[in-house]
């Protein structure tokens, strides 16, 4: 019994990776085609949120130039870099939100990339309207108020950090800014969450572990039969 238990144990786990490789699947695909829709307007992205989809926006406004946030410890196609957030302001006086310009690889010596300013004056952005990249935990609490010097550096995008070290509400979703001729930055864009195919190998992990138990059982119960 205890080993039916355990086999029904490991093909439910396996059976529930399957169905989340199957739904991280959909995801990629709607954020896929997000590109390739019409553009909406922030308010109705706003007014429409749903975490499962990633509408691509069009949005008026200014950057905030005096303040941007670098995330560290970022790797595109093996290479370290850093992801750039621009504070950018909305025209219609909404909250403003982190503007994610993309990713810029550090040098051949591994010295930190230059950070080229946001363009001046006003703006108008196409973008996907997505959720932040996942913190993970952090200790130590808010290190951001500690920095002087712009832009502030971290290893986590923490909304709540960045609008207490700036005093402001943010949104609490970010831009991802549409690839641009000329643009100094690399934006690829995907979900930040576990690809299917991590999913579709944690179901194999499980499915292995039924299998083992149930080999294990055959084995031991045959050689009790011999004696």
């Amino acid at each position: 019994m205890l080993t039916l238990v355990g086999i029904a144990f490991f093909v439910r786990l396996g059976v529930w990776q399957v169905d989340r490789a199957h739904e991280k699947e959909r995801l990629f695909a709607a954020f896929a085609g997000a590109v390739k829709q019409a553009p909406i307007s922030l308010e109705q992205a706003r007014r429409e949120a749903d975490p499962s989809r990633y509408p691509l926006v069009h949005v008026s406004g200014r950057y905030d130039a005096a303040h941007a946030y670098v995330l560290d410890n970022q790797v595109r196609d093996g290479r370290q870099g850093v992801m750039v957030f621009d504070v950018f302001e909305p025209g219609d006086g909404s909250p403003p939100l982190l503007a994610n310009q993309g990713f810029r690889a550090r040098g051949a010596r591994g010295e930190h990339p230059s950070i080229p300013p946001p363009p001046q004056g006003a703006q108008t952005l196409t973008a996907l309207y997505a959720p932040p990249p996942g913190s993970g935990l952090h200790l130590g609490g808010n290190a951001l108020p500690r920095q002087s010097a712009w832009p502030k550096t971290s290893i986590y995008i923490d909304l709540g950090d960045i609008a207490a070290d700036l005093s402001r509400r943010l949104d609490a979703r970010v831009l991802l800014l549409m690839p641009a001729a000329g643009s100094a930055f690399v934006r690829e864009w995907r979900p930040d969450v576990f690809p299917p195919e991590r999913h579709f190998a944690y179901a194999f992990t499980w499915f292995t572990f039924a299998l083992v138990a149930l080999v294990m059982f055959v084995v031991l119960h045959w050689r009790k039969e011999e004696n």
